[in-house]
């Protein structure tokens, strides 16, 4: 597909020189089951959606916790479920089975291992694992943070990644960085689905010891 002695990897301290990410659309907050159900009809309509997880951090040894927050998103809006309020309905069960309804991650293996703390017949389909797509394009980076920024020169702070995600309500700035994860996920997708990114032009390349040029 491309030349194939390059990589593409931005440097680390690239990152916070880079002007930062924003999510554009409309963020919902889903804390009911009837509530669930509603926004999986809406995601059912969209084909193609931006998947994500959060679990409230632990910092004790060996102890861990269920997801607590599922972020789904549109190209215009997310909907944040919160599970450690609604559980693992039947009709979310369905939805991540569903093949029909594509859904876009990173790293979702260890999503899907806590989720089956909660269900643990769960078998997830119909998703596209970024670490493994971005190969094709060349992206040695596997971070989020590092891929969005190759893609849309852009920067995603991790800054509210370790508070406390069953909190009684999520503050603006964790809906913020939380609908960003999942729509992020979905923006990178479309753009490398689309041809649009050239990987020769990339500023970020870098090429392996012993490869020449």
């Amino acid at each position: 597909m491309f030349e194939t002695d390059i990589d593409i990897s931005i440097p680390k301290d690239v990152l916070p020189t880079l002007p930062y990410a924003r999510f554009p659309g409309q963020i919902t907050v889903i804390d009911s089951v009837d509530g669930v159900r509603q926004a999986l009809r809406a995601l059912r309509r969209c084909g193609v959606v931006g998947f994500d997880t959060e679990t409230r951090p632990s910092f004790r040894r060996g102890h861990t916790h269920k997801v607590a927050l599922m972020q789904l998103s549109t190209d215009d809006r997310c909907f944040l479920l919160r599970l450690n309020k609604t559980g693992v309905s039947r009709a979310l069960c369905n939805f991540l089975q569903d093949p029909s309804t594509v859904k876009v991650g990173l790293s979702m293996h260890d999503d899907f291992n806590v989720l089956r703390r909660s269900v643990p017949e769960l078998q997830p389909q119909g998703f596209i694992e970024l670490q493994a797509y971005v190969k094709r394009f060349h992206i040695k980076d596997i971070s989020l943070q590092k891929i969005y920024a190759i893609l849309f020169g852009e920067y995603m702070p991790k800054n509210q990644r370790l508070t406390n995600w069953e909190a009684e309500e999520l503050t603006t700035h964790q809906q913020a960085y939380a609908a960003m994860d999942a729509w992020a996920c979905l923006r990178i997708y479309k753009y490398l689905k689309s041809g649009r990114f050239e990987p020769m032009e990339s500023p970020y390349i870098v090429r392996p010891e012993g490869s020449g040029g």
